[in-house]
């Protein structure tokens, strides 16, 4: 990755640490922030390679999206690394990490070997990758690294990457300290479901079989668990009202959660208006849903917000229930959808950047990451925050080529996207000679023992 070895930021409105705002310059040296001074302050240097006029353009952290699907290796067909990647840098998105239902499925450190050498060569952002857990790798989960934890389907999955027995779930949570995230979904209710349901083609059944008791099952056994452990937890993409007050209620502080947009913005009704491009896993929920997980996500119940990228292709998604996919894109999405919502009053500015980057940073112990600070790392995105444009299909990255929010009209569109001190995204146009980095997680577990 070749690095700029000095770069201003100038006139942006800057999102600094306390949550305020404050219009000045960023310095860069290489790919760190060497200094954040008022507008009015002299810079420490006027040799630069390149300034950055953000003529008021407001300056956040990058965002680091911790749930996506990116397919490759396996299902390139969907989706690949370089073409994600290029996704991520239109949407702001600096960081990801990535989950390991691939081709090979991601469970030996061969595999991670494999997928961070892949994404060497390929990302335009920075990367980490989670090792699954099977009923037969203990010894992998172990050891395995560099990765931000061990990912657990305990349901909608089928073969060596859906563990969903208690007793098989045990002797993982009770083997070593690293994080374990986990989709939690019961495996015995989804079976029941889909038999009682079976033949039913209109997708909106979808979030019938896989209901929210199915998603309040398993929640309740990881956190038991976790709990029996003190092993730290995370709970991907909680969808339900249901989960979100059992943690407000039961909640150690060793566990985290995370919320999707679309989870929070979308609902069933979205099944009439356009079909299986609304089915995911777990899926959309009612409104009431919604307006339980965003007041969990206010209060800090959730923790943070991923999008659980997960293309398939247009031509795979028009098949008929229960033989169209789940899974929907988000990564070029994400960001402009939340801060529409600050703008709108929903929530502020500074409260969706900790959402997007700084609590992801924290909870996975990504060193310099998700914060605005001299001596951090030099992944930034200036968005424009006056101005509105619609989610149009002909203009994503995604090699899938379609959003579930196809004609919103958002606001926050990022204008530049930095990665490691570079410009990877600017006014539309990518630089496919900008590579990121493997993301470091330090001591991903043991702060949160014992608390």
């Amino acid at each position: 990755m070749s690095i700029s070895s000095n770069l201003i930021v100038r006139n942006a409105r800057i999102l600094l640490p306390t949550g305020d705002f404050m219009t000045g310059n960023v310095q860069i040296s290489g790919k760190t922030i060497i200094s954040v001074t008022p507008e009015t302050t002299a810079t420490v240097s006027s040799d630069f390679d390149r300034e950055i006029d953000a003529n008021g353009l407001t300056l956040l952290p990058g965002v680091i999206d911790p749930q996506v699907h990116f397919r490759e290796p396996g299902l390139e067909h969907k989706e690949d690394l370089f073409t994600a990647s290029c996704a991520c840098a239109k949407g702001g998105v600096t960081s990801f990490l990535e989950m390991p239902n691939t081709r090979p499925l991601t469970i030996t450190q061969a595999d991670l070997d494999d997928k961070l050498r892949r994404a060497a060569e390929k990302c335009l952002v920075n990367y980490g990758f989670f090792i699954g857990a099977t009923v037969e790798n203990l010894p992998d989960l172990l050891t395995a690294n560099p990765t931000p934890g061990i990912k657990i389907f305990m349901g909608s999955m089928h073969g060596p990457l859906l563990v969903g027995g208690e007793t098989e779930l045990d002797a993982i949570f009770a083997k070593g300290q690293r994080l374990i995230a986990v989709h939690a979904e019961d495996k015995a209710r989804l079976e029941q479901r889909r038999q009682e349901f079976d033949g039913i083609t209109d997708p909106a059944i979808h979030s019938e079989i896989q209901d929210n008791e199915t998603a309040l099952l398993a929640t309740k056994l990881a956190l038991k668990l976790s709990k029996k452990y003190q092993r730290r937890l995370h709970i991907l993409h909680l969808s339900t009202g249901e989960e979100a007050e059992l943690l407000r209620q039961d909640k150690p502080s060793w566990v985290t959660a995370e919320v999707t947009p679309q989870h929070l913005l979308l609902n069933t009704s979205a099944y009439q208006q356009i079909g299986t491009l609304a089915q995911m896993n777990p899926p959309l929920r009612s409104h009431r849903d919604n307006q339980i997980l965003w007041q969990a996500l206010l209060d800090g119940v959730i923790d943070f917000i991923a999008t659980d990228h997960a293309p398939h292709t247009l031509e795979e998604k028009a098949k008929s229930y229960p033989n169209s996919p789940s899974g929907m894109p988000g990564v070029e999405t994400s960001l402009p959808l939340m801060l529409t919502q600050a703008i709108e009053g929903k929530c502020t500015i500074a409260q969706v950047a900790n959402w997007m980057s700084t609590a992801v940073a924290k909870a996975y112990n990504i060193p310099n990451k998700g914060s605005i600070i001299a001596g951090y790392d030099a992944d930034l995105v200036l968005v424009d925050l006056d101005n509105y444009h619609p989610v149009l299909r002909e203009e994503l990255m995604t090699k899938c080529g379609w959003s579930p929010f196809e004609g919103w009209n958002l606001t926050g569109w990022p204008v530049v996207t930095l990665v490691g001190g570079q410009v990877v995204y600017e006014r539309g146009k990518l630089n496919t000679n900008v590579r990121g980095e493997a993301l470091t997680f330090e001591d991903n577990y043991s702060n949160h023992q014992g608390d």
